[in-house]
């Protein structure tokens, strides 16, 4: 099932402001949360749907990317995980900025929602050269990546027996409250607990493999899916396929660069694709066949007697794929007549004698157009 686009699930539009972004998820999160919901499957689907949502509407950086390509920007590469590969750790831990502290409804909301900081692993970026076949028909790609994954000899808990001793500065809640008298009556703040960084828990004895951080470097092998009609520059993301966290926190992304390589013959413009075809004299006066390269084989293409220099054949289709499903561009096909440099005195001759034809006689009133306004009739 196709996903639903991110405004329309939060009720904005696309100018929305950051505090219009983040006060529609603020709504929605309370009508749909779990503890009010109980049960509900719909419920909690919507909740995960609006997370997602903010997730990558309150980020510039993934909000840009998904402007500009859809939903493959901004996980075209995941091969999909349902809600963007979101748990409810991940839900949760966005609460702090949104609900300024605790949120809860009651039993469990309050404790998940509470000020106990969830550890999360750094982002990677990676790079990924395509050709234009790879980038037409999409491509597999599997890369090693040296990264941070979780210890397994203490299941990435960092405690060497799995023992935790609760924070005694913070009681377990991972914040410490202070109240303060000022001019206006007692003010209450919260903080994150020093004593154990916000975790609300501290390792009673460390792992001896991870010294309590409960994550190692090591290489793995990851197998990525690209998406047919990626563009060069254009970033990807795999989510959850980041550095680990300390702990068993929330695994960061892995961000994919994409570098498209230069075809020998064939240029990108948008989706369409330029091919650049020399043909002689005689062949544009007389008409011939010709093959010319596509992304896969070749195409033979048939050159009209008296074709002129400068004009563009439009083969439908022959393009790359949009990365949004809206189609194909073509193939544009312009033609160039060769004039030689130098000649023989048959040549010479024979040229001096089509000279004197008044059919060769170029029209004053036809004026040719430049090649960026041929173009623009295509690209527009």
């Amino acid at each position: 099932m196709a996903k639903r686009d991110y405004y329309e699930i939060l009720g904005i539009n696309k100018n929305a402001s950051e505090e219009e972004i983040k006060k529609a998820y603020r709504k929605l999160a309370i009508k749909f949360h779990p503890d009010k919901n109980p049960d509900d499957k719909s419920a909690e689907d919507k909740f995960k749907e609006a997370a997602e949502a903010y997730e990558i509407l309150s980020n510039p950086d993934k909000r840009a990317r998904y402007n500009q390509y859809g939903h493959a920007g901004v996980g075209g590469a995941s091969g999909g995980q349902g809600h963007g590969g979101m748990n409810m750790d991940d839900i949760f831990s966005q609460f702090g900025d949104i609900f300024g502290g605790a949120f809860g409804f009651g039993g469990g909301g309050g404790n998940r929602g509470g000020g106990r900081r969830m550890n999360r692993g750094s982002n990677l970026r990676v790079k990924v050269k395509l050709n234009l076949k790879e980038i037409a028909n999409g491509a597999e790609k599997k890369i090693k990546v040296n990264k941070y994954v979780g210890c397994k000899t203490c299941s990435g808990s960092g405690a060497k027996n799995g023992q935790y001793d609760t924070c005694k500065q913070c009681n377990g809640s991972g914040v410490v409250t202070r109240v303060q008298q000022t001019i206006l009556g007692a003010m209450q703040t919260q903080t994150t607990c020093p004593g154990c960084s916000g975790e609300g828990r501290i390792v009673k004895d460390k792992c001896n493999t991870c010294h309590g951080d409960g994550i190692v470097r090591e290489e793995e092998i990851i197998t990525m899916n690209i998406p047919a009609g990626v563009a060069d520059g254009m970033q990807l993301s795999m989510q959850g396929k980041g550095n680990a966290a300390p702990r068993g926190g929330i695994n960061g992304d892995l961000l994919i660069v994409i570098e498209e390589e230069d075809h020998p013959d064939l240029k990108r413009e948008g989706n369409h694709l330029i091919y650049s075809l020399n043909i002689s004299f005689p062949d544009a006066a007389m008409g011939t066949n010709v093959e010319i390269p596509t992304i896969d084989a070749k195409a033979k293409i048939k050159i009209e007697p008296g074709t002129q220099s400068g004009r563009v054949l439009r083969l439908k289709g022959k393009g790359l794929p949009d990365i949004n499903a809206y189609g194909r561009g073509d193939l544009l096909v312009e033609i160039s007549v060769y004039t030689p440099t130098h000649l023989s005195p048959d040549e010479r001759k024979a040229l001096e004698t089509l000279k004197a034809s008044k059919n060769f006689e170029p029209n004053p009133n036809k004026k040719e157009k430049g090649f960026f306004e041929r173009m623009k009739d295509y690209f527009e």
